[in-house]
């Protein structure tokens, strides 16, 4: 099962076709690939309202249930994923600590 035209939508950094869902932890927006693959560790389904929702595939629920489809986060397929953020190995300026030590009596 494919998703609906009115769910497709490009990738700002690629321009690839992608879907966003809602996942079923907690409600948190995801883009998935538009195209359903048997690699995809996502189930992807569309509600009676016409949302998408999406769960992982883990090793508690590995089957996929009727009216899901499989597809893989855009993440791992994006071909321009963004910069990723690096770890400051320095020390960062901290705020709402004294500049100086306290005064001894």
């Amino acid at each position: 099962m494919k998703p609906s035209r009115h769910h497709l939508t490009r990738c700002r950094r690629c321009g690839a076709p992608i879907c966003w869902a809602l996942t079923s932890a907690n409600g948190r927006r995801q883009p998935i690939d538009a195209e359903p693959t048997e690699a995809g560790n996502l189930a992807v389904m569309q509600a009676a309202d016409g949302v998408l929702y999406v769960r992982a595939v883990t090793a508690a629920r590995p089957e996929i249930r009727p009216g899901e489809w499989q597809a893989m986060p855009h993440h791992a397929t994006c071909t321009s994923p963004p910069p990723r953020r690096s770890s400051s190995s320095g020390q960062r300026a901290r705020s709402g600590v004294r500049p100086v030590p306290w005064a001894q009596r």
